[in-house]
């Protein structure tokens, strides 16, 4: 083409010298109309790459106005293509939230059904159909072999669960097959829970032993789980539960104790700590304190019930329908009790000042943070032996007649030695004196006085049935089994359940008995009249 030729500012004319089109058609000519396209679509490396290579094939030369390819198909085409490929897309995504909407699902009812016998199922509000559902649970069961084994290759199942044709056939509860997987969900058990290397070796692992395993880990964890509880919610090892702990800052708070100092002594029901006394409004508190903290758990002290059933002051016969801390709360109010009842009659014990739920506040038996030594482990001379014997003989003379009371747990781990007194402690188990149980208590804490002073060589120490009967006045003869079944036999002796001392246990096994003897009695006299007449009438 030559150059334009210019003949006025105001007018172009373009003069075209005749020449060869190589493409056969005039440029000057109108253009097909082009299809809108985005700009995704320009910027797109895939339509430049389509677009140049239609621009390379799309002519032949020498063939003008013949196109190879249409534009409009092409486009299309494309469009059709790239419709597919979202609406595959579209699915999948649809597809995993219907799945994870399935799995809260399951979880909801797993939680919800827990060990009920009768279990609701959520199936109709699943969007997954089970057909199509993609757990692979299977998958996951099936990884046993991952590390692979050419001798015995995994077989590979159908959705239907099993692989083969004819004799060949395997399904998926092949026992062979169901070993190895047992072997391999080992690895699944907790951390905890010791299995050793069950995934290198070729180890079979029947059904009844993986259930069997599978069972104990859950009740291992179950366990674990309760004693971790245990020690976060209760008073098992150092009485300082989280319940506990605010009790006592409470009654430093409130001004009542000034500081907690340590643990004095520990024991089957209680833990001791030592403080400092503050102020109370209404009395004077003492320069120290001792704190007894009682356990909320029933582990170590299991026998309470029959130190509680009988006694009429707290418990009728709801001691198992009580919770545990209820029960020691109870425990608690009993010592208290007890303690002011012996202090009123001059028994020498501690002071009960406070009582808040489980925690008891008393006064201190020693000085300057030293306990007062128990007589088990007190060093003393024969003199303060014999002395020592004394008083305790006339502290459980003044406990029974005037004060009530058994202490059942009479022993040299219960009585301290201060400032040359015996003093009586641990009295939460004492008991009335008409509990079911009250004189065998008492004759075995006789039993447990005389063993201990008369190995310390006291002299003059008498045995545990004299010394029952000089507390009681009773005058019971014999030893061992039948000195103690006279006093069963006395406990249901008519004289003793019409002194206001009736007790459940033996009031109807007496008047059945008195009343079966009075049937008897107007039997027989029924009899005797019945024979006399029929004589004077002869």
């Amino acid at each position: 083409m030559q150059a334009i030729q210019i003949t006025d500012k105001s007018e172009q004319v373009a003069v075209l010298t005749p020449q060869a089109n190589p493409w056969g058609v005039s440029p000057w000519g109108k253009t097909p109309p082009v299809a809108p396209c985005s700009l995704e679509d320009v910027m797109s490396e895939e339509l430049a790459k389509e677009l140049q290579s239609e621009e390379e094939t799309g002519y032949v030369v020498g063939e003008p106005q013949v196109l190879l390819t249409d534009v409009s198909l092409t486009e299309d085409a494309m469009a059709t293509d790239r419709e597919s490929s979202d609406l595959l897309l579209a699915q999948m995504l649809q597809h995993e939230y219907d799945q994870e909407h399935d799995n809260m699902l399951k979880k909801e009812e797993a939680k919800f059904n827990g060990d009920s016998k009768v279990s609701i199922s959520f199936s109709n509000y699943r969007t997954v159909h089970p057909a199509l559902d993609g757990d692979d649970s299977s998958s996951d069961d099936e990884d046993w072999l991952d590390d692979g084994d050419k001798d015995d290759p995994r077989p590979k199942f159908s959705r239907a669960g099993y692989s083969g044709k004819g004799k060949n056939i395997t399904t998926k509860h092949d026992p062979n097959i169901c070993e190895r997987r047992n072997a391999a969900r080992m690895e699944n058990f907790p951390p905890e829970f010791d299995t050793g290397d069950s995934h290198g070796d070729k180890i079979r692992l029947p059904n009844h032993v993986y259930n069997k395993l599978k069972a104990h880990s859950m009740q291992e964890g179950k366990r674990s789980q309760r004693v971790h509880e245990k020690k976060e919610h209760s008073t098992a090892e150092h009485a300082v539960d989280p319940k506990t702990r605010l009790i006592m800052y409470k009654l430093i708070n409130a001004q009542i104790l000034d500081e907690v100092n340590g643990i004095i002594s520990t024991g089957k029901e209680s833990v001791v700590f030592h403080a400092n006394g503050g102020r109370m409004p209404e009395r004077t508190m003492p320069a120290e304190c001792a704190i007894k903290v009682f356990k909320t758990t029933l582990n170590e002290f299991k026998n309470r019930e029959k130190y509680i059933r009988g006694d009429f002051r707290y418990f009728k016969d709801e001691f198992k329908k009580q919770n545990p801390r209820r029960i020691i709360k109870i425990w608690a109010e009993k010592e208290m009790d007890n303690l002011k009842r012996m202090r009123r009659f001059g028994i020498r014990c501690p002071e009960a000042i406070l009582l808040r739920k489980h925690v008891l506040v008393l006064s201190f038996i020693g000085q300057d943070h030293v306990p007062a030594p128990k007589l088990k482990e007190a060093h003393l001379s024969p003199d303060q032996f014999n002395d020592a014997y004394v008083q305790c003989v006339e502290a459980m003379k003044t406990l029974h007649k005037h004060c009530g009371l058994v202490h059942a747990d009479l022993s040299e781990y219960n009585m301290l030695w201060h400032q040359g007194q015996v003093w009586f402690i641990d009295v939460s188990q004492s008991v009335d004196y008409t509990h079911s149980h009250a004189f065998e208590f008492l004759l075995r804490d006789c039993t447990n006085v005389y063993q201990f002073f008369s190995r310390q060589g006291v002299l003059g120490v008498k045995n545990q049935y004299e010394l029952f009967n000089e507390i009681t006045g009773l005058n019971l003869q014999g030893e061992g089994a039948e000195f103690l079944a006279q006093i069963q036999e006395y406990e249901k002796h008519e004289v003793y359940l019409t002194n206001d001392q009736a007790r459940k246990d033996y009031a109807f096994e007496y008047f059945f008995d008195k009343t079966t003897k009075e049937k008897e009695r107007k039997r027989e006299e029924a009899k005797n009249k019945s024979s006399d007449s029929e004589e004077n009438g002869q």
